[in-house]
């Protein structure tokens, strides 16, 4: 077991709420688990988050910082006496909507002591150990590209249920939010409640559903339309890549804008890929658009690991199959292309309400008709996907290429 898979097994959301229980705040009957006071649990390779909803202490920093502090102890107490130790604790309170009404974040100082984390940076006795540079690259065995030659075709929703499927068969997997102009992870992935942060100046990536993942999407106010000419929308992706905190990765996803534009270009050219997955439904008007894909990765000599059809049938809740955008389109594309095709998937109404919930789990777990047939859908997918990327690392001589920033 890797270093890392130990961590997180003992710093669990379960450990952690187990650990919490022991915190009452002063006055109180209850401790901050019960009742649900305790709203979320936030774990990401030893930096935790948590949400408390605590009315009695409104109003009341010095309170709230009291429980913060306590909260501070049980955690870092909890996780010592497992031999591990936490990097970073954040802890939110909220008020009866909801709304966040104090923020209390705690930070490891150069020796390893927790601190606030307004001097967490302060020297201890002790030299500090040296922190990767800045400029880090991700480390993955094998980066896939997500792409599709047009818009609503249903490529983010591919992308965060490969991510989410690879997790499950026990890989570390990342999934980068490259859609910089309509960033569809945060939903996808029920990032809503999640604040971003950062450590030693990189960004740490969100963890749900067994996914890292960084999204353009939270960093920016949810409603604000991005107007960036290319350089800009370059240099923010270029930014969440080198920027985050990714740590070891078996794969990273990275969910691509749609078209042959300046964006997916230049990304592509950026990063040492292993491969491309195109998405595109049935119909012919997709077809066109992502031939255009297929053919912008051949002339960047990224391997084109296969192509998807999305919405290939729709399934109702009787199992009746609708044939809305036709069928067998994107298959047909690829055997003229000479491509692989990595398998069809249909679409069901259960699937729309998990990806509108933030619950791709869901769609590998819902015993319905229709979802057993989304299931099985993605799980061949992902079986062929797996023998693509083989197949592309024995090609270029190696277990695995490593994503690196040129």
């Amino acid at each position: 077991m890797s270093k890392y898979d130990r961590t997180r097994l003992v710093i669990s959301e379960a450990n952690i709420r187990r650990w919490l229980s022991a915190v009452t705040p002063a006055g109180e009957p209850a401790n901050v688990v019960d009742e649900g006071r305790l709203e979320w649990v936030s774990v990401l390779e030893g930096s935790v988050a948590v949400r408390l909803h605590l009315p009695s202490l409104r109003d009341q920093p010095e309170a709230m910082e009291a429980v913060a502090a306590a909260c501070l102890e049980a955690i870092r107490q909890g996780a010592v006496r497992a031999g591990e130790r936490i990097r970073a604790l954040t802890v939110e309170f909220v008020d009866d909507a909801g709304t966040v009404v104090r923020t209390s974040k705690f930070e490891a100082s150069p020796r390893g002591a927790l601190r606030p984390a307004d001097t967490a940076s302060a020297p201890d006795d002790a030299p500090a150990p040296s922190a990767p540079a800045a400029s880090d690259a991700p480390a993955a065995n094998f980066a896939i590209a997500v792409g599709a030659g047009k818009g609503g075709v249903g490529k983010s929703s591919i992308a965060t249920n490969l991510a989410v499927g690879l997790a499950r068969r026990g890989h570390a997997v990342g999934l980068l939010d490259a859609d910089i102009y309509g960033p569809s992870v945060p939903a996808m992935l029920g990032l809503a409640a999640h604040e971003p942060s950062t450590i030693a100046g990189r960004f740490q990536p969100f963890y749900t559903h067994g996914v890292k993942s960084m999204t353009i999407g939270k960093l920016v106010e949810a409603d604000k339309a991005l107007i960036w000419r290319g350089p800009m929308a370059h240099g923010a992706v270029k930014q969440m890549v080198e920027k985050t905190d990714w740590g070891e990765l078996d794969h990273l996803v990275i969910d691509l804008p749609p078209g042959t534009g300046d964006v997916p270009l230049t990304l592509a050219q950026t990063l040492r890929l292993t491969g491309a997955v195109v998405v595109c439904t049935p119909q012919r008007v997709a077809q066109d658009d992502a031939v255009r894909a297929v053919r912008m990765f051949e002339q960047l000599e990224v391997p084109v690991l296969g192509v998807v059809e999305n919405m290939s049938v729709f399934i109702a809740d009787d199992g009746t199959e609708y044939d809305i955008f036709g069928r067998g389109g994107a298959q047909q594309m690829a055997q003229r292309l000479g491509v692989p095709f990595l398998g069809a998937v249909p679409l069901a109404m259960d699937l729309r309400a998990n990806s509108d919930a933030g619950d791709p789990t869901a769609n590998f777990q819902t015993d319905t008709v229709p979802m057993r047939r989304v299931r099985e859908a993605f799980e061949a997918v992902l079986s062929t996907l797996e023998s693509q990327l083989a197949l592309a690392s024995l090609g270029r001589g190696r277990a695995g290429p490593t994503l690196t920033i040129h």
